[in-house]
Formats: structure tokens, C-alpha cells, sequence
């Protein structure tokens, strides 16, 4: 009884990435960040070398998140089509990240702290050692840049109206610009050391770390900013949910009498949303609408509504005139 229908009303709640190339690539990235990690901060203490020390604790931020970055991967695919959460493991991912930008905030702390003591206190530095390894820790960021530049284009998440939609994986992206910007904190550090063993300038080796701490920072608050509005489901911008109300409210004498719109997966929304109208129709009627509008398919990009709760009112007399 009510089989066909009861199927045609059900949603698909698997809004979880997959994306197993860039989880394979992810693994070989962490093994060779963490062998480098280890040579630097071990080098760095062994030479006094305070960028080289910092660039190894900012790969060391790095593995930690490579390592969320894996386990967000299991954990979504080992709950994807079960019913542990409500709108799917989609955020699991996205509280990973978050967790990432509070470690790398207290991550740079210390490297702050430590970089002003040596400020204060110097220490003798053995520049060719150094040098040496701050370049092979550049060309092992070059390494895993290759290896990330191209994976997160190639994950894809299920919506339920359209099939398998490809789209980039946004957390894969977040870790291929984290590589970016380790490179960018061993270039400092080559830049340091040079300085110091060319021109005698070793003061500039503890204010490469502190550079490197005020990146790390930058990067730390950026991701926080990012993830935590998604983990307490902060409504969309007001032009969007406009568009939402244009949509419905320019289709006869219809009116929104209550509209919720946020984020179940790292690239789709869901929507409940109240009509009333004099001449209702069905809720598939609306939420035909909304999916053939053009400028609601992506956020940012657009909007991707992957999720439609609508319930009907008719209005009686004069209530829902203007």
C-alpha cells in the first residue's frame, strides 16, 4: 500500500564526499610529511636553527591533519547509508577541519614563544647542515603538492534529484593549500639561513619563525571561520534566501510563511520551507520550481538546494493579499 508513492517522496541522505584517488594520495602525502617533519625539528634543535625547527612543527600540523583528513574519509564512507546521523556523515569532514585550525592555533603559539626567546637569547647555528635539509623539506612540499593538485577535482557526492554529481572535494583542497603554505614557511626558512650564513644576519632565522607562526595563524582563524558557521548551521546570505522567496512568491499568489535553509554536506543544503496560497498546489509543484531555477543550483557559485521539505497552506479571505 502507497509503495510508489512513499518511494518518489523519500530523499537520499548520503551527502558525503568520496574520493578515493585523493584518499590514496593523502596516505602517501602523510607518510612523507611525517618522515620530514621528524628530519626537520630534529635537525632544527640539533643546528639552533629556529625556521628550520618552525618549519618542522608546521608539518607537524600537517600529519595531524592529513591524519583527520584520512579518518574523516572511513568514518563518512562506514556511515554513508546508515542511519547514525540524520542528513548523512557529510559534516564529519567539516568538524575534522575545524578540529585542524585549533591544534594549528596552538601550534603557533609555541612557535611564537619560542621564536621570541631566541630573539632574546640567540643561539649558534650551523647553516649548511641546515640549509641542507630546509631544501630537501621544500622539494618534499613540491613532492606533495603534485600529489594533491589534482585529487580533489575528482570526488564526488550523491544527490538525490541528479545521480552522482562531480564537484571539487573541498577538504582535499583545504590540505592541498596547506601544503602550499608549508612551502611557503621552508622557503622562509631557506631564505633565514642564507641571510644569516651570507650577511651574518642571524636575527632574521627566529623572525622567519615568527613569520611562519603569523601564517599558520592566518590559516588557523581562515578555517575556523569556515567550518564552525557549517557545525552551527548558520543560515544562508539574505540574497539567497531572496532568490528562494522571488522563486516562489513570483508564481501566482503564493507567500512564504516560514523559510530555514543550511548546510548538510560540504556542498549542499537543505530547505523547509512554508507556502500559503489561495490556489495551492502539491509540494512537488514547488520544489520543481525551485530546482529549475538557474540561480539556485550552487552557493557561492550558486545555490545547491540537495534536500526540499515543503508543506502547503490554503489561505482563506483576505489573509495573504500584498
Amino acid at each position: 500500500m502507497h509503495t510508489e508513492t512513499l518511494n518518489r517522496l523519500q530523499h537520499d541522505h548520503n551527502f558525503a564526499v568520496i574520493n578515493r584517488k585523493g584518499e590514496r594520495r593523502t596516505r602517501l602525502v602523510l607518510v612523507l610529511t611525517l618522515l620530514t617533519m621528524i628530519l626537520e625539528i630534529t635537525t632544527g634543535m640539533m643546528f639552533g636553527s629556529m625556521a628550520l625547527l618552525a618549519d618542522g612543527w608546521h608539518m607537524g600540523t600537517h600529519v595531524a591533519a592529513f591524519m583527520i583528513t584520512l579518518y574523516a574519509y572511513r568514518y563518512s564512507r562506514a556511515h554513508a547509508h546508515d542511519q547514525t546521523f540524520a542528513f548523512s556523515s557529510g559534516k564529519v569532514g567539516v568538524l575534522g577541519g575545524f578540529a585542524s585550525s585549533v591544534a594549528l592555533g596552538v601550534v603557533a603559539l609555541m612557535m611564537l614563544v619560542e621564536s621570541g626567546e631566541r630573539i632574546l637569547a640567540p643561539r649558534i647555528i650551523q647553516f649548511d647542515h641546515a640549509l641542507m635539509v630546509a631544501g630537501f623539506g621544500l622539494f618534499i612540499n613540491f613532492v606533495c603538492a603534485l600529489l594533491l593538485k589534482d585529487s580533489h577535482q575528482h570526488g564526488h557526492s550523491h544527490d538525490h534529484a541528479h545521480g552522482h554529481v562531480h564537484h571539487h572535494d573541498h577538504n582535499l583542497k583545504a590540505a592541498y593549500f596547506h601544503v602550499l603554505a608549508d612551502a611557503l614557511t621552508s622557503v622562509l626558512a631557506i631564505i633565514a639561513l642564507y641571510a644569516g650564513k651570507q650577511y651574518g644576519w642571524n636575527w632574521l632565522d627566529p623572525v622567519m619563525g615568527i613569520v611562519g607562526a603569523l601564517i599558520i595563524t592566518r590559516w588557523s582563524f581562515s578555517l575556523m571561520n569556515e567550518t564552525s558557521p557549517v557545525l552551527l548551521d548558520e543560515s544562508i546570505a539574505l540574497k539567497h534566501k531572496t532568490a528562494i522567496k522571488d522563486v516562489i512568491e513570483n508564481d501566482a499568489d503564493n507567500r512564504i510563511a516560514d523559510l530555514h535553509v543550511w548546510r548538510v554536506g560540504p556542498d549542499h543544503f537543505a530547505a523547509i520551507i512554508s507556502v500559503v496560497s489561495h490556489h495551492p498546489k502539491a509540494p512537488e509543484y514547488y520544489k520543481a520550481l525551485l530546482m529549475q531555477s538557474q540561480g539556485l543550483k550552487r552557493y557561492g557559485d550558486g545555490l545547491r538546494l540537495a534536500h526540499i521539505t515543503v508543506e502547503v497552506h490554503q489561505c482563506q479571505g483576505e489573509d495573504c493579499e500584498g
